[in-house]
């Protein structure tokens, strides 16, 4: 029948997984900096079924298709509409990276062509952008050195890492482009174990004392003129929440720190995200003989481990540089920070739906922090109670840039 008239084929639905549904939040909110349209990733998430077994190919495909496009309009002059996709395909990349199997060729592609695809799009963006390596031990750490336009003279400089499973390229789209818009220079880092140190180094892994590898990235900051140091910021978002709580109880050079969120004892976190599976604490409900062997997972069915809890494994093993779930727990007790130890000023930010471990160190670390803590809890009428606020990425960076910009503002 021709005679009809609807507004879209496209419908707003998600999924029944709530680390799916996370995940396509993930994209859509980084729409407002560029990372993603809301249609494409939702017209992805139609495909799917609800199953993250096909999420990798069908996100990398959309990668390959935006590249495509963007390489078209490169080559036919359009250089800001070229900028924009390879933008997109930068992050669709990334989306397929996440569930990508830790430790494979397919991953360690996929992270690459993320990366390519931002310095694609790097000439066309806002400002100037540098790629940097930090010779570190016997690896090489990359990270991005990120100037506003018309920049001169010293300015206030944020120093930004992101976690578990966030990227260079994706810190850009949470706090990057912000910082840039308000003047910022901007310096972003990883460490050992992070994604993008995976794509290059694939025998790294995450290590506790943090404060051996962000130091090096400040000493690199400190030596560009651009940089004021009295108005340094360190920025950990998500698990770098502890790479920033434990390297600021160590080095003094921080004028600010910035928690989103708080993390002082890894291991209490991470129990929290397996315990509602499991019962417990792994080290305590789980006997020696129902450990899991990064060897022995791809033998496990899926109906005993899905797909996706059988993926977080791997990489939670394989991150954590261990050869099981039991011996990554046990090494997980290492990772402790000190809050008494921190006294410069501190924001910290979590969001009222991230459960009750997230806000038990955020309390913690107000609670205990040497130096003056400024509070802020994202709720569902904001629209940034999840995870990092990814559903409200501008509401996230005004309150983290006001305060910053307050707190550093000339007296």
């Amino acid at each position: 029948m021709t005679q009809t008239t609807e507004r879209s084929s496209t419908r707003v639905r998600g999924f029944d997984d709530p680390e799916l549904d996370f995940q396509l939040l993930r994209q859509l909110g980084s729409a407002p900096y560029g990372g993603a349209s809301i249609g494409e990733p939702l017209a992805v998430a139609a495909t799917l079924g609800g199953s993250a077994a096909g999420w990798t190919d069908a996100f990398a495909s959309l990668g390959d298709r935006q590249r495509a496009d963007a390489e078209a309009r490169a080559a036919a002059g359009h250089g800001i509409s070229a900028r924009d996709r390879y933008l997109h395909a930068c992050n669709s990349y990334r989306a397929a990276e996440y569930f990508a199997p830790a430790g494979t060729p397919r991953h360690a592609e996929l992270g690459l062509a993320s990366r390519a695809a931002f310095l694609a799009a790097a000439p066309d963006l806002a400002g100037q952008v540098e790629e940097l390596w930090l010779p570190w031990e016997d690896q090489r750490l990359p990270g991005y050195w990120l100037t506003p336009p018309g920049c001169s003279g010293p300015g206030p400089t944020l120093v930004a890492t992101s976690g578990f499973d966030g990227t260079l390229e994706e810190t850009y789209f949470q706090v990057g482009r912000a910082a840039l818009e308000r003047g910022w220079r901007v310096l972003l880092i990883c460490g050992p174990g992070q994604m993008d140190v995976t794509r290059t180094e694939p025998g790294t892994h995450f290590v506790p004392d943090t404060e051996r590898w962000v130091g090096p990235w400040l000493d690199k900051a400190l030596e560009r003129p651009e940089v004021d140091p009295a108005r340094l910021a360190l920025l950990g978002i998500s698990f770098g929440g502890y790479f920033v709580t434990r390297a600021a109880a160590h080095d003094h050079r921080i004028g600010a720190l910035v928690a989103n969120s708080p993390i002082a004892d890894l291991h209490a976190y991470m129990v929290s995200f397996v315990a509602p599976q499991l019962g417990g604490d792994p080290e305590v409900v789980l006997s020696p003989s129902e450990d899991v062997r990064l060897d022995e997972i791809d033998a496990i069915p899926d109906t005993v481990m899905p797909a996706a809890a059988k993926e977080m494994t791997r990489s939670l093993i394989t991150r954590f540089g261990r050869q099981s779930f039991l011996d990554t727990f046990a090494y997980l007790r290492e990772f402790t920070a000190d809050p008494k130890a921190i006294t410069c000023p501190a924001l910290a930010m979590v969001g009222s739906g991230e459960g009750g471990e997230p806000k038990a160190q955020f309390d913690r670390f107000c609670d205990e922090l040497a130096g003056p803590v400024t509070q802020h809890t994202f709720t569902p009428q904001d629209g940034a109670d999840s995870h990092c606020q990814l559903g409200n990425l501008t509401y996230s960076a005004a309150v983290m840039f006001d305060w910053l910009d307050e707190l550093f503002a000339p007296r």
